[in-house]
């Protein structure tokens, strides 16, 4: 049963069957076979296909903007001063010395330091905004932080995969901006053809960057900041499609935050830089965006009030319940859901 809470996002029961536990390249797919759930806000109706098939919903003149941000190997391991190792998470990058960093499922303590392989060090300061698990650390680690994971770190992974997956995995064909925790997921399903069919069709495609932190949208925790920057050439791309009469579609809600984010109240999106902390809701609505593909979110997630945002809560609610109907498959290496008119 799909039900609207109180907090106006969807609660209902996700089946451990439905939750993606390995890429579909290890189920015997392509990245661009997975499925694709098209539901349409203007009558509600659904349509159930492959992505391969998403040039066929789009039209000529509309915009796709995907986000351009790599994936780190962001999970590292930690000894702490007893001598006991943990798992440890980087986060966000907030200066050149300092990231947001979680101490996996451990308690920890303020001025705590953190030995790391090779002779870095992390020191707890702390805790980012309140948070019970995230902290801000200083870091000291010669060459950097980025250049450390890209040597001892893995992708950060969750209880519902089934073991673990190089870094390949998780980056998306437009990956270019080294930056973020965790893939910006919506963007995995693309692959060259499908780019070169979109192309073909005349659907342009246009990026934003956005550097994803560990997931908290995903949890009962208010969002926290996050980096992100829209170009004078992905501006001006988005204003051109309007002035034609094409749609802007966000591959990912990151990129709802990010243009939303650049906007001015009358949907104008402006050359941005810096960070941004805004949550989208229903009651706030979209301005910059007429239509989305994404993945599909756990019960209760922040991420499903954007998605009310962009259709409405009883058209999300319908969605979900087709999407749990026709066995989808949920996290970042699952099926996709595209919301247009």
């Amino acid at each position: 049963m799909v039900t609207a809470t109180r907090l106006h996002t969807l609660d209902f029961v996700l089946p451990p069957a439905l939750e993606a536990g390995v890429p579909p390249e290890a189920r015997g797919l392509r990245r661009d076979q997975v499925r694709l759930m098209v539901s349409h806000r203007e009558t509600d109706l659904v349509d159930h296909s492959t992505f391969t098939d998403l040039p066929g919903f789009l039209r000529r003149g509309d915009l796709l903007v995907v986000n351009d941000s790599a994936t780190l190997p962001a999970a590292t391991k930690a000894r702490r001063e007893d001598g006991s190792e943990i798992a440890l998470h980087f986060s966000t990058q907030l200066g050149p010395d300092v990231w947001v960093v979680e101490p996996r499922r451990t308690l920890a303590r303020s001025g705590e330091m953190l030995r790391l392989a090779g002779g870095g060090r992390v020191t707890l300061l702390q805790r980012h905004h309140g948070s019970p698990r995230l902290w801000v650390a200083g870091v000291s680690i010669t060459g950097g932080v980025v250049a450390y994971l890209q040597r001892h770190g893995k992708p950060i992974t969750y209880d519902y995969l089934d073991g673990e997956w190089p870094i390949e995995m998780y980056q998306t064909i437009f990956a270019a901006k080294p930056g973020s925790a965790e893939m910006p997921s919506a963007g995995r399903p693309f692959s060259a053809d499908v780019v070169a069919e979109l192309e073909r069709k005349g659907v342009q495609i246009a990026t934003i960057t956005l550097h994803t932190g560990v997931a908290s949208l995903e949890k009962d925790e208010a969002p926290y900041e996050e980096w992100c920057e829209v170009t004078r050439e992905t501006a001006d791309a988005i204003e051109t499609t309007r002035a034609k009469g094409g749609r802007v579609i966000a591959v990912g809600t990151t990129v709802v935050r990010t243009l939303e984010s650049a906007a001015d109240t009358s949907g104008l999106v402006r050359p941005f830089r810096g960070w941004t902390d805004l949550v989208i809701t229903a009651e706030r609505g979209v301005r910059a965006v007429d239509g989305l593909l994404t993945g599909f979110h756990e019960p209760r997630a922040t991420h499903l009030a954007m998605l009310e945002a962009i259709a409405g809560p009883e058209h999300v609610r319908l969605a979900y319940v087709a999407a749990l109907e026709g066995r989808y498959l949920w996290h970042e290496f699952g099926d996709v859901h595209l919301i247009i008119d």
